[in-house]
């Protein structure tokens, strides 16, 4: 099911967050948003899972208006994995999975044979399996990330928002999750900040800066070092990796001081 955002706009207490953006993401393909802080990625997401209300411009999935669709059927279509996702609830990690079939249910009537065994691999796909009957709370930052990756894919949706999922995850987990990303047959829009594992994941990169979209194409088209320099304010090389041939970025660390820029 493909994804498109069409000139939307978000303005809050008279700041332009976001400025008549329009990215298309096509069935099935995963798509990033990299851009420095402040820029607009977050805000964006948000009016995909509909925790904002855009100014002007529209979302569409599958062809249909999401404003349009009962919040129920919205659910059903997209699910996200946000940055503020936590709970001070102290449910297992079992029960905090099985909440992603809530947009299929009816009332408070109980997992279905398929439901479980479809939580059960979502668990095991994101390496829970061993902590199912822990509370969430007592789990690391890392894990916690897991299980709200394993509760949005329990969701059953066409299309998967994730706003900086690697966030907590070490490198094994990282590398799991994107791979899972690029293997789960689903639309994806993810915000990195990594901009290597962009590049290692992403069908198509799009870059935001001051709310705008100043680039979006495949990673070797979009990673440039002009770009680099002029959105991030930094210093790279591109380099292509020796099995991948995806772009890899090696930065060049310059010493600053607390009074000014670089030396």
């Amino acid at each position: 099911m493909d994804l498109r955002l069409d000139g939307l706009t978000v303005t809050i207490d008279g700041a332009e967050l976001v400025r008549d953006l329009s990215l298309d993401v096509a069935d099935g393909a995963v798509v990033g948003l990299i851009g420095p802080n402040g820029s607009g990625k977050s805000t964006t997401l948000r009016c995909v899972y509909r925790a904002l209300r855009p100014s002007g411009g529209t979302v569409h999935v599958g062809g249909d208006d999401l404003a349009t669709l009962s919040r129920r059927d919205g659910a059903r279509r997209v699910a996200a994995l946000t940055q503020q996702g936590g709970s001070d609830l102290d449910f297992t990690v079992a029960e905090v999975v099985a909440l992603g079939r809530a947009p299929h249910q009816r009332g408070n009537e109980p997992l279905t044979a398929r439901e479980r065994r479809l939580c059960e691999d979502a668990m095991r796909r994101l390496d829970l399996l061993h902590l199912a009957g822990r509370g969430v709370l007592s789990l690391s930052g890392g894990e916690r990330q897991r299980v709200l990756v394993a509760r949005a894919l329990v969701q059953e949706p066409r299309v998967l928002v994730l706003d900086e999922p690697t966030n907590h995850l070490d490198v094994r987990h990282q590398l799991e999750l994107l791979g899972l990303l690029r293997g789960a047959g689903l639309t994806v829009l993810v915000v990195l900040h990594d901009l290597n594992l962009a590049a290692a994941v992403c069908d198509r990169i799009g870059v935001l800066d001051g709310g705008r979209l100043v680039a979006v194409g495949a990673p070797a088209d979009v990673l440039s070092e002009a770009l680099v320099r002029d959105v991030f304010g930094v210093a790279a090389t591109v380099v292509a990796h020796p099995l991948t041939g995806a772009p890899q970025l090696l930065y060049t660390v310059t010493a600053t001081t607390p009074e000014g820029p670089p030396t």
